[in-house]
């Protein structure tokens, strides 16, 4: 049976920059705290704990004192940096590069929507770490919205800034795009409404989906491999499961049946962004000793 692991899959830049930060601090402590799961992958949160990574939530950081704690890819709220300073706690700040960016623009649009009584709107999962960071510059007054049903949360009469959590689709973001301003437009009694939106989604992510459409295409059968907590992962894994019905969800060889192979001759296996290479290496090395063992049977 053909095997073939997807070079374009695996950890997008940031996560590869959070994991090589945290190495190399383990490399000389021998122990960090990290706030939050480094990445959403149970397996590799466990390969990092065994080198020392411990994993705390945001209800542990305010009991600790004069350590080091690491901010993860998806970035912190203002609060966090506030409890370190005052805890005399030094961040190991691995937060990606795009989502501070994103960051910063959430907080020039809350300032200007306060003068102009506006409202924050954040394209994303609700209580997702990003989307926790990112409401953190409003003072959680940012609203959340995952889909067009929970766009009734906004007032269409008043000025609206629309941000996107980098990891969203493109063509989901361009769809609440246009029925925001198909609302605000109908209810406006003025020519002109008071809408701006910035596409924040990380492209290096993004275009997974185009790349994963095509790999998903060639294959009889596809394992997709992710952690559950992925969101990333979750939207991904339905990209290939609408092109290819023969796709298949785990988060490691164990959860691997034989009957999905049976009568088939070539397996695809590809990942989330949050999915390290070495776990995917790992499933497909299963899957080529499950066809030697059927085989021989």
């Amino acid at each position: 049976m053909q095997v073939i692991i997807d070079p374009n899959s695996g950890f997008c830049f940031g996560v590869v920059y959070a994991i090589q930060v945290a190495e190399r601090e383990l490399a000389e402590s021998g122990k960090l705290f990290c706030l939050g799961d480094i990445v959403h992958n149970n397996m590799e949160v466990h390969r990092l704990k065994e080198m020392g990574l411990v994993i705390i939530d945001h209800h542990d950081l305010p009991r600790l004192h004069d350590c080091k704690v690491m901010i993860r890819a998806h970035g912190e709220p203002p609060e966090t940096y506030e409890i370190a300073l005052k805890n005399n706690i030094h961040l190991v700040d691995a937060s990606c590069p795009i989502v501070l960016n994103l960051q910063q623009e959430v907080k020039y649009g809350y300032e200007d929507m306060m003068e102009l009584n506006g409202q924050i709107v954040i394209y994303g999962k609700e209580g997702h770490a990003e989307v926790n960071g990112l409401k953190g510059q409003t003072n959680g007054k940012a609203i959340v919205v995952g889909d067009e049903k929970d766009l009734e949360k906004i007032d269409f009469t008043k000025p609206v800034r629309l941000y996107a959590q980098t990891t969203k689709s493109v063509e989901g973001f361009r769809k609440i795009v246009e029925t925001i301003e198909s609302h605000m437009t109908r209810v406006s009694t003025n020519r002109d409404i008071d809408f701006q939106w910035s596409d924040s989604i990380c492209r290096q992510v993004s275009n997974r989906s185009t790349l994963l459409r095509g790999f998903a295409s060639r294959y009889e059968v596809i394992i997709f491999v992710s952690g559950l907590k992925s969101s990333n992962g979750m939207v991904l894994y339905q990209v290939c499961k609408d092109v290819n019905p023969n796709t298949y969800l785990v988060s490691e060889k164990e959860e691997l049946q034989r009957t999905w192979f049976e009568g088939h001759q070539s397996v695809g296996v590809c990942g989330a962004t949050s999915t390290p290479m070495w776990l995917m290496e790992e499933v497909g090395e299963e899957i080529r000793k499950m066809s030697v063992t059927h085989a021989s049977a």
